[in-house]
């Protein structure tokens, strides 16, 4: 009679279903935690960029200590005394309201306040004789590399006695230009300047040289020392407003100043 042979096949072991459950579990939250420490970091180099925007207008300074209501319209205890600086002022020189922007060729913002405000501000206050605008430097030059020669090349401008129509060219065609370097950068530069009637050589030449770098980097060092932080930085009658409001605000602030001026 045959011998039976035991089979020594190891039957396979069956997982325990709560180590199993609990090891699931554990990698769920690993998984989570990961990504609540990349939301975090995140979040913190976000805080720490929009920090170094804050400060590049003025490295860093505390001139003044402003109030925002959340308007735009910056309120300081006291009007900050601003000088008009040396560039062509429009409109009539014994206005009520002298209103003083600085600002940036290459700024988006700032191009924004020149397309939607300035042709309404100049229309109602500017040319009734009500008020008077003047404008002066800040480049942002560590995110726009190019506002210090588009500054310079407006001061060569004005150097050939058209300040405002160049103004008025390098803002109305900031996207041609602001990308630019070298040659490109100043052929087109030359080009505004033949627009507006003005020798294109003679511009290039003295942007090339420097020849008002000076000049630019005056109208920033008075804009820190204002507590200008950033552009656009528009003061009305020394009142505060930052960036490109509605022109609802700017308004407003105007008539504030010429009844408080009466």
């Amino acid at each position: 009679m045959p011998r039976r042979v035991k089979s020594t096949t190891t039957e396979p072991k069956r997982s325990n279903p709560i180590s199993s459950l609990l090891s699931k579990i554990l990698k769920i939250n690993i998984v989570y935690i990961l990504g609540f420490l990349l939301l975090v970091a995140s979040f913190l180099i976000g805080v720490l960029i929009t920090k170094v925007s804050y400060l590049e207008g003025n490295g860093g300074s505390a001139a003044a200590q402003p109030v925002d209501d959340g308007s735009g319209v910056v309120e300081i205890t006291s009007p900050v005394d601003v000088e008009e600086g040396h560039l062509p002022v429009l409109g009539n020189k014994d206005a009520k309201v002298t209103i003083i922007e600085f600002s940036d060729f290459q700024c988006p913002v700032c191009k924004s306040l020149f397309d939607d405000s300035l042709a309404q501000i100049k229309k109602d206050f500017i040319d009734t004789g009500k008020a008077k605008f003047a404008y002066r430097h800040y480049p942002l030059t560590s995110i726009h590399p190019n506002a210090q020669k588009a500054a310079e090349a407006s001061e060569c401008a004005n150097d050939q006695g058209k300040f405002w129509d160049y103004h008025d060219q390098l803002f109305t065609y900031q996207t041609d230009w602001e990308s630019l370097s070298g040659d490109a950068f100043n052929v087109k530069l030359s080009e505004y300047a033949t627009a507006v009637g003005i020798d294109g050589t003679t511009l290039t030449s003295c942007v090339t040289s420097g020849k008002f770098a000076d000049k630019v980097n005056e109208d920033l060092t008075a804009g820190s020392a204002v507590g200008v932080d950033g552009t656009p930085a528009t003061f009305i009658n020394g009142i505060r407003i930052s960036g490109a409001v509605p022109y609802s605000e700017f308004k407003a602030e105007i008539e504030k100043a010429l009844n408080s001026s009466d």
